[in-house]
């Protein structure tokens, strides 16, 4: 019997999304998603490029379009040490918000607005 994917977690317009654009599941995507599905808080460290933006977000971010959480009440929080690496982030998901919410549209659905903001202490 084949291993699950960790995908298998994930709304289809979600995981046929994220292997359209990224292909297969980075080492830390994979560890950390279970985890998530299942409300549990983790601390991540791995190498830059290695996938924790998404490893974090694409959760969060599809319990949002799906209308899992209360709209006006999820906080989600990454902390970023560096103020340039935050709005790297901030970047890195207005691209997959954007895809996401056509890719809903052609499914026949709509996703709420999701909006990515910054803020440091600068």
């Amino acid at each position: 019997m084949p291993t699950p994917s960790p995908l298998d977690l994930f709304h289809p317009v979600f995981k046929d999304w994220f292997v359209r654009e990224m292909g297969h599941p980075t080492e830390i995507q994979a560890l950390s998603w279970p985890l998530i599905a299942e409300g549990k808080h983790i601390l991540m460290s791995a190498p830059t490029g290695s996938g924790k933006t998404l490893s974090a977000f694409l959760w969060a971010l599809q319990r949002l379009a799906t209308n899992r959480y209360l709209i006006g009440t999820t906080r989600v929080l990454y902390i970023s040490p560096l103020k340039a690496l935050g709005n790297d982030i901030a970047r890195n998901l207005t691209t997959p918000l954007s895809q996401l919410g056509k890719d809903f549209a052609e499914a026949g659905g709509t996703m709420p607005t999701i909006r990515v903001a910054t803020r440091n202490g600068d």
